[in-house]
């Protein structure tokens, strides 16, 4: 049975919290991403290291913090299923925020020696434990709150978060690139850490006015002490669900790092490109994916969401060899060309992957099962990318073959489970006689 409809001011407050929320989020989080590209293999690392291993190590430093985040998963997926999401998503806020800021402060390897990497780790396992609580939250306030036949539509807004950091934290590393390499390497790149302890402040303030969803306010209603822990629930009935979440994120997670940290450090290592060149070039794929999340989740309430991210997963496996091919003209407008067409494509698998995922778990579990399914993918798919990448061009003497041909048998792994994810949605509806559509209003229970 479903909730009780909201205001009409309702579902535009929590997109708008899962919006601005997310951005935040996010945009400590491609911070780090892009740091991790570019400088922390100089920053806190000895300058006799290979330069190799320095990348990897760099890299590494990025990986860690995606082992922690099913936990954080799990974590907050069980305070947001028990207590509430607007508490969990101020407290995720809280943590990735501060974490974040400290980076900024962090002393280099000149400074303090192995000191300064293993600080940079445990600030980096915070992020990983905080973000593993972040987009499941986000994502249900948007989704719950939205009204009839735009659930795709407004879950997108939580995704848009993703777009808006990459947007901003690229552009303030292209900033701080203005004032020379030098300048760069010595203060430039602590700068957009710092900022966001302002950006934190103003996302309190919004998340802080997050009314909880109807769903959720029926199932703090309904709940018994016989209730089972969420992730008991989820692992005994829809572990299939969480497995074919985790294939279906897998270009969405670990192919965006290919194509974003791990695109800089290649074009770095091996085709000798300008990184202010590639920095503004990934700054305007992020605004194009901006624009075009909202329109692709749009037109997924129309023809079906599913569809869409089929579409989009056939588009980057047709885009994976060109993307590399593009690099190696040293044009600038091939290449930002080809950043921003594959952009475009993959921007298809973000905000219609929010209701697909909602919908295939009850109310009352829902948000660890797509915690669970999106940190677990960012586990094996996410963290480890451009380090698995490294590793297999360097094996291959520096081509790009072998990371091509990986992005492109995820994505076709990933058209495989979306395609059993709208199966299973189908005959599900059909054995219940009809029922909600995807994009329509997520009840309390499905």
């Amino acid at each position: 049975m479903a909730g009780p409809s909201p205001s009409a001011a309702n579902p535009r407050r929590a997109a708008l919290a899962a919006l601005v929320g997310t951005s935040i989020e996010w945009y400590d989080f491609y911070a780090f991403a892009t740091a991790a590209a570019i400088v922390f293999n100089d920053v806190f690392f000895p300058a006799d290291m290979p330069p190799l291993l320095r990348t990897l190590s760099s890299f590494g430093t990025f990986a860690v913090g995606f082992l922690l985040r099913p936990l954080g998963g799990i974590v907050f997926g069980h305070i947001g299923d028990r207590i509430g999401r607007k508490k969990t998503l101020v407290t995720t806020l809280l943590m990735m925020g501060v974490a974040s800021f400290c980076i900024g402060l962090l002393p280099t390897y000149a400074q303090i020696g192995a000191w300064s990497p293993a600080l940079l780790i445990l600030l980096r396992l915070v992020q990983g434990i905080a973000i593993g609580g972040e987009w499941g939250g986000a994502v249900l306030v948007a989704v719950e709150n939205a009204p009839q036949g735009k659930a795709t539509f407004f879950g997108s807004f939580a995704q848009l978060g993703s777009s808006v950091g990459a947007l901003l934290s690229t552009g303030a590393f292209s900033l701080m690139n203005l004032f020379g390499s030098s300048a760069f390497h010595s203060w430039g790149w602590r700068v957009p850490f710092l900022l966001s302890a302002a950006l934190v402040i103003a996302g309190l303030v919004i998340r802080l006015r997050l009314e909880e969803s109807p769903a959720m306010a029926q199932i703090q209603e309904q709940r018994t002490a016989e209730d089972r822990l969420p992730i008991v629930e989820v692992l005994h009935k829809d572990w299939r669900t969480v497995l074919l979440g985790v294939f279906g994120l897998a270009t969405a997670t670990g192919g965006y790092y290919l194509v974003t940290s791990y695109l800089l450090a290649y074009a770095d290592d091996h085709v000798q490109v300008s990184q202010s060149m590639l920095l503004n070039g990934l700054t305007l794929a992020a605004f194009v994916e901006l624009l075009v999340t909202p329109w692709l989740s749009w037109l997924g309430d129309r023809i079906g969401a599913h569809t869409v991210v089929i579409a989009g997963l056939a588009g980057v496996v047709v885009l994976a060899v060109p993307q590399f091919l593009a690099l190696h003209t040293r044009s600038t407008l091939l290449i930002w060309g080809a950043m921003v067409v594959m952009r475009f494509t993959m921007s298809a698998l973000y905000g219609p992957m929010a209701a697909i995922l909602a919908e295939g778990f009850d109310a009352r579990v829902r948000y660890t099962g797509i915690s669970l399914s999106y940190q677990v993918c960012n586990l094996v798919f996410g963290g480890f990318s451009p380090l698995i990448a490294a590793s297999l061009s360097a094996a291959a003497g520096g081509s790009y073959w072998p990371v091509a041909a990986m992005l492109m048998a995820v994505s076709v792994a990933g058209i495989y489970s979306i395609s059993r994810l709208r199966a299973r949605r189908e005959a599900a509806l059909a054995a219940a006689g009809g029922g909600p559509r995807s994009g329509d209003r997520l009840p309390a229970a499905v």
